[in-house]
């Protein structure tokens, strides 16, 4: 043990358990009270000091109990002003996202992760909390015609690994394959079928909403998976939007929509099998979208903001 980790862990010990000030802290260690918080941050970042939710119930005003009750979720609810930005709104639904996730995992457990927009903005405000044995797993292919997605998804997913020290595990297949019997056929590859498996036994998710015209643009629908004909035919087919790459309806349904055939994300389905799925929305303009992914199932935990909540309720 090091002698700064030593300060770090007599400043954290006296300040958290004690409930002594800084002031008295400084006196005792002999140093400024300016080092003190220095001390007292180098501690959180570094996972030494680990601040708990108190409550994981979710929020309990009549807004968020109107969408806990329709479909039977935990709501926790983000109170941005309407005139907010889009980018603040994001902002702050992105960081009491990553807040409830880092308190949500566990040694051991296996994490998954779906790439796009939402998620991108979530791990810049991971905080550092050194886990052991724990896996990151990538939920759906990220490859389309024009790229492999890996700098992109990547990214996100080695931004994550680093916050946890966990293991990064990628899905190197496209996000929708040309043909289903290809994807059939990919799926009995053994180094498939070893993501596959892993993604069979996951712990918790994190996810996103797409959508196909997002005040914010869905990844998905802007990063060249889809062309022209391709956005023709989903809206034909009734599509609003998607969770994992796996594209809804507004009532829920997905099974009979031609592109899910081809599609690798986690059906909803598969997704009810994970203990924990923290779904995490922050557009108005996806409201259709959201109404779609908690009708079918795919969540346990919302984070919203209250401008976007209120559009989910008036479609209902």
């Amino acid at each position: 043990m090091n002698e700064r980790y030593e300060e770090m862990y007599r400043a954290a010990s006296r300040y958290y358990i004690q409930d002594e000030t800084m002031e008295s802290i400084a006196r005792e260690l002999r140093i400024s009270r300016s080092s003190v918080s220095r001390l007292l941050k180098e501690a959180r970042e570094s996972g030494l000091v680990r601040i708990s939710l108190a409550d994981h119930s979710g929020s309990q005003s009549p807004l968020a109990r109107k969408l806990s009750t329709t479909f039977g979720v935990r709501v926790h609810l983000v109170p941005v002003k309407d005139s907010a930005t889009e980018e603040y709104r994001f902002d702050q639904v992105a960081r009491l996202a990553a807040r409830l996730l880092t308190e949500t995992i566990d040694d051991q457990q296996l994490i998954g992760v779906a790439w796009g927009v939402t998620l991108a903005q979530v791990v810049q405000h991971l905080g550092r909390r050194p886990m052991v044995g724990m896996t990151v797993v990538q939920m759906n292919g990220g490859a389309n015609q024009r790229s492999s997605g890996i700098p992109y998804i990547g990214e996100i997913l080695q931004s994550m690994g680093d916050a946890f020290d966990a293991r990064v595990v990628l899905f190197p297949v496209p996000a929708f394959f040309d043909y289903s019997e290809t994807k059939q056929a990919m799926w009995r590859e053994r180094s498939v079928q070893n993501v596959v498996n892993l993604l069979a036994r996951l712990d918790v998710a994190i996810f996103g909403v797409g959508c196909l015209k997002g005040k914010v643009p869905s990844h998905v629908y802007s990063a060249g998976y889809m062309d022209e004909d391709d956005m023709q035919r989903l809206v034909a087919e009734g599509v609003v939007g998607d969770v994992c790459t796996v594209l809804l309806r507004e009532d829920g349904s997905y099974a009979d929509i031609s592109f899910n055939a081809r599609a690798t994300g986690l059906t909803p389905p598969e997704l009810a099998r994970i203990p924990k799925r923290i779904c995490v929305v922050a557009d108005p303009y996806r409201a259709a979208a959201i109404v779609g992914a908690l009708r079918a199932g795919t969540t346990t935990d919302l984070v919203i903001d209250e401008g976007t909540a209120r559009a989910v309720v008036a479609r209902l």
